[in-house]
């Protein structure tokens, strides 16, 4: 069983920056893809990033291009999202999701997820 655990969320002003973080637990995720995730109240979760852990090539949402980046420590099975130029429109939940194949923005199609880090951005 994979254990996912978002971390490293909070109240930050419009221009600074976040780390969130996404340990698991369970299993290492070689054959992997994991994804970002956020969903903002009355919103659909939509997708921000996500990586091949095995390649660590990264993929991002055109919202956040440029502004977060995507990377992953093999040996703490960690996954990080950094956020640099934060907006009020990312205000948000932030989850992190596994799932075993090629990479999607369909949250449907992950097998795993944590339980959420809220990130909120003042203006």
């Amino acid at each position: 069983q994979v254990q996912l655990v978002e971390s490293g969320g909070g109240l930050v002003q419009a221009g600074g920056s976040l780390r969130l973080s996404c340990a698991s637990s369970g299993r290492t995720f070689s054959s992997y893809y994991m994804g970002w995730f956020r969903q903002a109240p009355g919103k659909e979760r939509e997708f921000v990033a996500g990586i091949y852990w095995s390649s660590g090539n990264t993929y991002y949402a055109d919202s956040v291009k440029g502004r977060f980046t995507n990377s992953r420590d093999n040996a703490k099975n960690t996954m990080y999202l950094q956020m640099n130029s934060l907006k009020p429109e990312d205000t948000a939940v932030y989850y992190c999701a596994a799932r075993v194949g090629d990479r999607t923005t369909v949250p449907l199609h992950y097998d795993y997820w944590g339980q959420g880090t809220q990130v909120t951005v003042s203006s």
